[in-house]
């Protein structure tokens, strides 16, 4: 879980120097598939540390659902094998 978070800390730093620059940028999609697969916090962290993406409310109402999609699955998975 740490990795994948800084691999999606690492990846909103990296969109928002490339935006800052007008090169080629990380499309949308994959930011939200990253954060499903549990990197939501670090993207989270990513979005406000470097500034990136918090005018758009499809990702500050977005990451934080996918933080709650995760959390709900990761509990449910715990109490039935428990």
């Amino acid at each position: 879980m740490l990795i994948i978070n800084f691999l999606g800390f690492i990846l909103c730093g990296w969109d928002k120097r490339k935006a800052v620059k007008h090169q080629w940028r990380v499309p949308e999609k994959h930011f939200f598939i990253l954060a499903l697969a549990g990197a939501g916090p670090g993207i989270l962290a990513g979005m406000y540390t470097f500034r990136h993406k918090t005018r758009h409310k499809k990702f500050i109402i977005g990451i934080p659902v996918m933080i709650l999609i995760d959390c709900t699955v990761i509990f449910t998975l715990w109490k039935i094998w428990r």
